[in-house]
This record gives C-alpha cells, sequence and structure tokens, in this order.
C-alpha cells in the first residue's frame, strides 16, 4: 500500500508544479499590468528565448502552451483600461519550413487565427532581441517562455496608450512649436 502511494506521490509532482506554474504566470501578468504603460513590453517567446540580462527584462517561465499564453496576455490587455497592443513577430517565421521544424505551418495557421484583426510588423529577429536589450534601459520588459519548439516563433507586444491614440498625438505635436 505505501508502494502505492509513493509511485502515486511521485506520479501528481509534475502535474501539481505545472498547476503552479500556470498560476505563477497568471498571477505575474495580473500584477504587472497594471504598473505597465506606453513602451513596456511583453513578450510571449519559444522555449529557446535567450535569457537577457540587461536590467529591465523579467523572465518567467510559464511552462504552458505558447498559442495559449498569447491568447491570455492580449485578452488581459485588451480588458485594460489604460494600454492597448502593438504586435511584433519575427520576418524569419513565414520562411520556416515544416520538415527542419516541425509544427511550423501549424503555428502560423494558430497564431493567425488568434492575432486575426491585429496589425502585426514583421521585424527581424535580431532587430527585436536588441530593441528588448535597448527598451529595458529605461522601460520594463516581462517575458512569458513558454514550451514550444518551433523557432522564429515569438510575439513581441509593445503597449501604447489605449486612451491617448497616436492620430492624435501627431495632431497636438502638428500644433506645438517646433524646439529644438
Amino acid at each position: 500500500m505505501r508502494r502505492a502511494f509513493l509511485i502515486l506521490s511521485l506520479l501528481l509532482v509534475p502535474i501539481a508544479a505545472q498547476a503552479q506554474a500556470q498560476t505563477d504566470w497568471k498571477a505575474k501578468v495580473a500584477e504587472a499590468l497594471p504598473l505597465m504603460g506606453h513602451r513596456n513590453w511583453i513578450l510571449i517567446a519559444d522555449s529557446a528565448y535567450p535569457l537577457q540580462t540587461s536590467p529591465g527584462i523579467e523572465t518567467i517561465e510559464t511552462n504552458a502552451d505558447q498559442v495559449d499564453v498569447v491568447r491570455y496576455v492580449l485578452a488581459q490587455v485588451n480588458s485594460s483600461i489604460h494600454v492597448r497592443s502593438e504586435i511584433f513577430m519575427d520576418a524569419e517565421l513565414p520562411y520556416v519550413p515544416d520538415r527542419d521544424a516541425p509544427g511550423a505551418s501549424a503555428y502560423r495557421k494558430q497564431i493567425a487565427e488568434v492575432l486575426n484583426g491585429y496589425k502585426i510588423d514583421s521585424v527581424l529577429h535580431d532587430k527585436l532581441i536588441a530593441e528588448m536589450g535597448q527598451s529595458s534601459q529605461s522601460f520594463h520588459v516581462l517575458v512569458l517562455k513558454t514550451n514550444l519548439t518551433v523557432p522564429y516563433t515569438s510575439v513581441f507586444i509593445r503597449l501604447n496608450c489605449k486612451y491617448w491614440p497616436t492620430d492624435a498625438e501627431m495632431r497636438m505635436r502638428a500644433q506645438m512649436p517646433s524646439t529644438k
């Protein structure tokens, strides 16, 4: 009986750890989002995304499906009163073949469905990583690593002000005298 209990316990530990990880990253998003504003970033990354050491970058292991994490984060941003999403993805993704990265086509289809209606800017991966390093010198970057093992699949979300649209900013700046 003790042996059966021990085996059952060993089988349940990974399940409990995964459930804790799911709760922790969602709690982190809920905690961080009200503090974040325009120029902050939330990055939903594949499992090989590098651990960057810039001071403003915080990395959380989600142990979760990437599409689910993207869906969750976008829902949280969309329900906020203060920020909106600007989406950036790796320009390399459309060229990743299934023969070299099984699941690439399936991922492209899934993420296209989730991001339907969003404007997506395609930027080379190295430029996006450099942008994270540069931005994190002054602004917080939250990196949520997922269990996805397909390259060039990270979704970079730059937050912008929800209640002050870009066109309003441009109109205001056009009215201001030039200051040098």
